[in-house]
């Protein structure tokens, strides 16, 4: 399993950037606030069902792109930290 890309670095490097938008250029046109954008794109947060329809609508994508994005991202970070050793298998 590779370790995907935080949803944030997709925002800044595939549309941010190409769009020749700052972070506060770009939180106003998505409504939201330029911190909530800013914390997101730097990584430190990960995007809500809200934040994805807003995403897919600004940038003409899939809400589901944006969710499955962060679902994969946030999987591959907790099996590194969590193996659920303490779990007995209930079937066959």
């Amino acid at each position: 399993m590779y370790d995907p890309p935080h949803v944030g670095e997709v925002i800044k490097e595939e549309y941010l950037i190409p769009l020749n938008l700052t972070v506060t250029e770009a939180a106003l046109k998505l409504g939201v606030t330029r911190k909530a954008l800013s914390e997101l794109v730097n990584g430190k947060t990960g995007i809500s069902v809200k934040m994805a329809i807003k995403l897919s609508k600004a940038f003409n994508t899939s809400v589901k792109m944006w969710l499955n994005m962060q679902i994969e991202y946030d999987l591959f970070h907790e099996l590194q930290k969590y193996q659920p050793d303490d779990v007995q298998v209930m079937y066959g």
